[in-house]
């Protein structure tokens, strides 16, 4: 049966494909790099296609987590005190503080659409927020490599410190926290498509990108 998250989920399977065609080729990479802010906004928006159920609880959550990913960054990049030293490049766009807003965005996509992947396992909060973090310290070690060879962001003297994954575990347990808390929809066929997507984008980048 045709539905909107039916709908949403073919078009982040199909905008990963592209993005793949596009970073795996040099012509075009410059072109595909200027469209990543563009790309995670979108992926944002058909979220909330599918997902949004106008209540005031995924009102709280989204905000939270877009806002506490992009204050913990702010003061990441400026101290050097959660993830160590690190500077941010120009591929996620409009900085503020050093910081791009997007990374917020960045956050809540992340953070929601694993959630949603682990939600029927049905686990008490401490252990979903366990695996989540987990799963999301993952998804940062697949992303690392890429993120620094398009300009995502770069480590001082070029190494990735053991801080940074200690620094995501514990931040984004407690976003995990928060959303086994909150109650809003959490069955969202394309969070998971989305989940999915950018773990096999990430690793197909690591080994062929360009």
């Amino acid at each position: 049966m045709f539905t909107k998250e039916n709908l949403c989920s073919f078009i982040i399977v199909l905008f990963h494909l592209v993005g793949l065609y596009g970073f795996t080729h040099p012509a075009l990479t410059d072109l595909f790099i200027a469209l990543v802010p563009f790309h995670l906004l979108l992926m944002l928006a058909l979220l909330i296609v599918s997902g949004y159920d106008g209540t005031a609880q995924i009102r709280l959550f989204a905000t939270a987590v877009f806002f506490t990913g992009f204050m913990v960054e702010v003061v990441g990049v400026n101290t050097g005190l959660i993830f160590g030293s690190y500077t941010y490049g120009e591929t996620l766009g409009l900085k503020i503080w050093e910081t791009p807003i997007l990374i917020g965005v960045n956050w809540l996509v992340l953070v929601y659409s694993t959630g949603v992947l682990l939600y029927p396992l049905r686990m008490n909060k401490y252990l979903f927020a366990l695996f989540g973090a987990i799963l999301l310290v993952g998804i940062d070690f697949l992303i690392e490599p890429v993120a620094i060879r398009y300009d995502y962001w770069s480590w001082n003297e070029e190494i990735i410190p053991f801080q940074n994954y200690v620094g995501w575990f514990v931040v984004s347990f407690l976003m995990f926290i928060l959303f086994t808390i909150l109650d809003f929809k959490k069955r969202n066929s394309s969070a998971v498509v989305l989940f999915v997507s950018q773990v096999l984008f990430f690793i197909i980048l690591n080994k062929w990108g360009s």
